[in-house]
């Protein structure tokens, strides 16, 4: 995976009044924080985020933060936490995390199916059960998606956490047991004037049968 440099600036001042000042500047507030530092209150640039988020680099981007003002080596860090407006999906704050390429981290990576299932070929539904499964490893090895082949399915098959390949470099943290994705049996669907023909026939044949009945 590689790491996107991110220009980020140093802030002392906080509040609402503060924040909207800064995003009427295009810019968001944001904190850094990590095991082995002090926290520090940043603000960076929302737009800049937006495009490295929506450039196809996945969800686990490494930043290599060059704060303003410190001449110290770029800080290592991903997003621990995205805030966003519920309508608009403005970007209002980030949390920044700060990491160490040589220790292990964990994170969810997204699953991505790939192939036509067997038994979706013969009208079953594919239902993806876990969209990420939590994962260790060192930073630099987290990949982007893990991809799960189902061309083997067939209708009531199931993969289970146990059946993914991630490769040496990466642990599963979740239950293996865990069922990831299942094909399920076609729902079959009576249409309403199929039934209604029935029950008229039904209707029908009991006239009939009264007036049979009566005759005798």
């Amino acid at each position: 995976m590689e790491t996107v440099g991110l220009t980020v600036s140093s802030r002392t001042t906080t509040g609402k009044g503060y924040a909207r000042s800064l995003r009427r500047e295009g810019r968001i507030p944001g904190i850094l924080y990590g095991p082995n530092r002090e926290s520090v209150l940043l603000s960076v640039y929302g737009r800049e985020l937006q495009q490295t988020f929506q450039s196809g680099s996945g969800e686990n981007v490494i930043f290599k933060l060059f704060i303003d003002g410190e001449e110290n080596a770029p800080q290592m860090a991903m997003v621990k936490e995205l805030q966003v407006t519920p309508v608009t999906q403005e970007y209002v704050h980030v949390d920044f995390y700060e990491i160490s390429l040589d220790k292990p981290i964990e994170v969810d990576v997204p699953l991505v199916l790939t192939g036509k299932s067997i038994g979706g070929e013969q009208g079953g539904i594919v239902q993806l059960i876990r969209k990420e499964i939590e994962v260790s490893c060192l930073p630099m090895d987290i990949p982007e998606t893990i991809q799960i082949d189902i061309s083997d399915l067939d209708i009531g098959d199931s993969l289970h956490i146990a059946d993914i390949a991630v490769g040496e470099k990466i642990s599963v943290l979740a239950d293996t047991n865990y069922t990831v994705v299942t094909v399920l049996a076609p729902i079959i669907v009576v249409e309403e004037e199929e039934e209604a023909e029935e029950v008229g026939e039904a209707g029908e044949e009991e006239k009939e049968e009264e007036a049979e009945g009566a005759a005798e």
